[in-house]
Order: structure tokens, then C-alpha cells, then sequence
């Protein structure tokens, strides 16, 4: 039987092909200064192949030709997936709706890779939807509906039920009780929630790898075909929203106003609730910027 051993304690060289068990014992033990063990050998060298032995990965570029190549293996190591939610900075290319090269730019990681949290996106939209409400249902009460106040009958004598108003709700054309009145729905969250609520869906833009990051948003022309064609090129791509950093600029409203699922925004219109209506969202620089100086700016109380 022929037993190979690697040692990472021994200058990263091979141990030397023994005939026998006995033998490889031996050796092992005069390598180790073994002369003399204190408890029976076999539980010295357990323990000590236990510690010694290597387990990183070696590949032929590698080794530098001192293990043999037939015994290493050539498959690449697969890189583990990136974790979501550990703070650190993304690195991102910056492209243009002409496919050029612009660079890199580095995303904060305290707004681009924070914890996904359900229940905070599910607080955030409800807040949303409730406070963009109008609020203005409204039905009249039994002194705003028009009509007499005189009694309709005499009290007794004719045998039907005593009524003193015609403008009751039993009537057709009466009041409504307890209808709904002019009112507001919004609900209070916390400024943090609201913000933690932002960086959780840019977080989950990111690592879907939808989030897309431009130079600027300047078009050409303001033809609809510029946009048309340049969202048929987006794999998996069936709303698209745009957030440029200052006002929108007249040529890009032009070519987006008559496409129902291309819409743009400014930085400061950029909200939870449309972010999670499109499932690619593009942003240019100065976008990106101004809302991580945002995120950064500590909230008055």
C-alpha cells in the first residue's frame, strides 16, 4: 500500500512514499521529535495528521511543479455568492443610453447594502398609499339635504308610522348616517423608517442587478423610437424608470411622455413605491449622488 501524506508544517514539501504502515509511522513520529511520546503512538499521529494536514486548494499554476500535476485537480474554485446586507461599497460601471464606457462609480454601502426587510418595505407602501388619498368623499347629513322641514302628516289618526321629516334617511332622496366625510388618511412613520425604507429597495435593485448607473440622461432627439429601441436591447426589462439628479430635462420628457412604462423622476421625487412598480431602475451620476448626500444629512427632529 503506498500512502501519501501533504504537511503543511514542513516547508510545503511532500512526505516521502513509504512501503509500509509501519514505516510511515516511524517516519512521521522522527519528523515530529516523536522519540518519546507520552501516550500510545497511533493517538500522537491522529491527532497531529489532524492538524497538520492542509486542506487549501492546489492547482497546477500553483504548485510550481513540486507536487506531481496528476494528482491536483483542475477545476477552478467557484466564487461564493456575494451576501446581501454587509455594508459594503459596490463598484459599478457607468454607462450611457449609447452603451459607451464612462468609468466605474463606487456605491455607498450604508445605502446601496442594507439588510432586506419585508416588513419595513410593507410599512413604507402602506404609508404611501394612504397619504397620497385624496380624502374628498363626502355625503350629506340630515340638515344638508334639501327639502321642507314641515311634519309630512299629522301624529295619529292615519295608520301609518309617525315621521316628522321627509329628509330621513328611510327616504328616497333622505340623508345618508354615518356616511364618510372630507378626511385625511394619512398615517404617522417615523423619518428613519422612511429612509430605511429607501435604502432597502435601491438594496434590492442592486443586487438584482437592475439598477443601472449613466453618465447623464441626454438624448439626441426628443423622438419616442430613441427610447423605444434602447429598452428592446434591456433583457428582462418591462418598466423602466429614470431618475436624473436635477430637472428632467425637456428633451428625455418629450421621449418618454407617450410610453406608459417609461416614466422619470428627479432625485427628489425618487420614493419606495415606484421603485418596486419598475424592475429596472436607471439613475445617472449626479441622481446617485444627490441621494446618498440625502441619506447621509442627519434628520431634524
Amino acid at each position: 500500500m503506498l500512502v501519501v501524506r501533504w504537511s503543511s508544517n514542513s516547508s510545503h514539501l511532500p512526505l516521502r512514499a513509504c512501503g509500509t504502515t509501519d514505516e510511515y509511522i516511524h517516519t512521521k513520529a522522527k519528523l515530529f521529535n516523536l522519540s518519546r511520546p507520552r501516550c500510545p503512538l497511533w493517538v500522537r499521529l491522529s491527532s497531529l495528521s489532524c492538524r497538520t494536514l492542509s486542506t487549501s486548494i492546489l492547482t497546477p499554476e500553483s504548485s510550481g511543479g513540486v507536487f506531481p500535476l496528476d494528482l491536483l485537480s483542475t477545476k477552478t474554485a467557484e466564487k461564493p455568492e456575494r451576501k446581501i446586507g454587509l455594508y459594503q461599497d459596490l463598484v459599478i460601471p457607468v454607462t450611457s443610453f449609447n452603451n459607451e464606457d464612462k468609468g466605474l462609480m463606487v456605491l455607498a454601502g450604508d445605502v446601496f447594502d442594507v439588510p432586506i426587510r419585508k416588513d419595513i418595505i410593507h410599512r413604507v407602501v402602506r404609508w404611501q398609499l394612504a397619504k397620497r388619498q385624496q380624502g374628498t368623499h363626502s355625503t350629506k347629513t340630515i340638515s344638508e339635504v334639501s327639502g321642507t322641514g314641515k311634519k309630512p302628516y299629522k301624529q295619529k289618526g292615519t295608520g301609518r308610522a309617525r315621521h316628522g321629516t321627509l329628509r330621513g334617511p328611510q327616504f328616497r332622496g333622505g340623508a345618508i348616517m354615518h356616511g364618510p366625510k372630507p378626511r385625511s388618511h394619512a398615517i404617522k412613520l417615523n423619518k428613519k423608517v422612511r429612509r430605511l425604507g429607501l435604502k432597502i429597495a435601491l438594496t434590492a435593485r442592486a443586487a438584482e442587478g437592475k439598477l443601472l448607473v449613466f453618465e447623464d440622461l441626454e438624448v439626441l432627439t426628443h423622438k419616442t423610437k430613441s427610447i423605444v429601441n434602447y429598452v428592446k436591447q434591456m433583457e428582462n426589462t418591462k418598466k423602466l424608470l429614470l431618475v436624473d439628479g436635477g430637472p428632467i430635462d425637456e428633451k428625455l420628457k418629450l421621449a418618454t411622455q407617450n410610453l406608459h412604462y417609461v416614466n422619470v423622476l428627479p432625485s427628489i421625487g425618487l420614493n419606495v413605491y415606484s421603485i418596486l412598480l419598475h424592475d429596472t431602475l436607471v439613475m445617472s451620476r449626479d441622481a446617485v449622488n444627490r441621494i446618498v448626500e440625502r441619506m447621509h444629512t442627519p434628520i431634524n427632529r
